[in-house]
């Protein structure tokens, strides 16, 4: 288990490049107690939610398209979009530069915990993911 604090912390480390790299800011932090927690970044036309579900040890990342400015329901496939959907609409435009890129930005990073090793590979396929989401389909 991991208190609120450190992964508040760990979120962004691995996930700073959404604000150095790309147009999102920190626009909310949550956490109940010591069995939730979820960070969102948002830009213009878009939230990504980095939550963690601490009990069951289950991280999950979403891209949500905003509608009229708001947040989309979580079940709606038009407009939310999860990591592992982000990666396989992708990986078709990866090159090996990208790749090699990716694991440039991410070399200084020293995860040491199996929580921290799970939020550097997430933050790793997102900015993949980021990089060539102007080719995405339009939902």
């Amino acid at each position: 288990m991991i208190d609120a604090p450190a992964y508040l912390q760990a979120v962004k480390t691995y996930f700073s490049f959404l604000a150095t790299d790309f147009t999102y800011t920190l626009s909310q932090e949550v956490t109940r107690g010591n069995v939730f927690y979820d960070v969102q970044y948002r830009n213009l036309n878009h939230v990504i939610s980095i939550s963690y579900e601490n009990l069951e040890d289950y991280l999950q990342v979403i891209v949500f398209e905003l509608v009229n400015q708001q947040l989309p329901k979580y079940d709606d496939k038009r407009y939310t979009l999860h990591l592992r959907a982000l990666n396989q609409a992708v990986i078709g435009h990866l090159s090996p530069a990208d790749r090699a890129a990716n694991k440039r930005h991410f070399q200084g990073l020293q995860p040491q915990t199996v929580l921290e090793r799970q939020l550097l590979k997430s933050a790793q396929e997102l900015r993949l993911g980021l990089v060539h989401f102007d080719k995405l389909p339009a939902p």
